[in-house]
């Protein structure tokens, strides 16, 4: 008789924010805990989770599981991304703008847990407008989700993908 074992991939988890926050009631205030989390899995697939529970572990369990859960594929070209995108959230623009080789991720604490979880390595950030964690978090993810496939749209486009974008040498140099 064969035994199957569950296979559950590796996932790469990052906090992102434990926020303290209050909801008013008659009595008083009631207290509970926000957990943001970036889980990815350094190959092109990467989500956030947000749980709120009135214990910090519980609340990480929650985000945790809704993370995997909206785990989202993102276009990478290499060890950076096709093209240059903003992305936008109530008040937070994320930039993202493609890097060669070896430049490593120029990024502030928010966009660079996302960036990493997803695997990307070489890229240039700049955070615009508000600095709310939770909103530059969902705007680097929005961003993520602009992005297009060099291969599918040198497809569409009936041309070819050196044509298509000009980081075609740092993938094959």
């Amino acid at each position: 008789m064969t035994d199957f074992i569950e296979y559950e991939p590796e996932f790469d988890e990052r906090v992102v924010e434990i926020a303290r926050v209050a909801k008013v009631v008659k009595g008083g205030r009631r207290f509970s805990f926000r957990v943001s989390i970036v889980v990815g899995d350094n190959r092109g697939k990467v989500g956030i989770g947000i749980g709120k529970a009135n214990s910090v572990p519980d609340a990480m369990r929650k985000a945790s599981d809704r993370g995997r859960r909206n785990m989202k594929k993102v276009a990478v070209y290499g060890t950076t991304i096709p093209h240059q995108v903003i992305g936008k959230v109530g008040g937070a623009q994320v930039l993202l703008k493609p890097a060669s080789r070896g430049t490593g991720v120029i990024a502030g604490s928010g966009v660079r847990a996302v960036l990493e979880a997803v695997g990307i390595s070489d890229i240039l950030t700049k955070s615009l407008g508000s600095n709310n964690l939770l909103n530059v978090v969902k705007a680097t993810m929005d961003a993520l989700n602009q992005l297009k496939d060099p291969q599918e749209e040198a497809a569409r486009r009936g041309k070819a993908i050196k044509d298509v974008t000009p980081f075609w040498e740092l993938k094959n140099g």
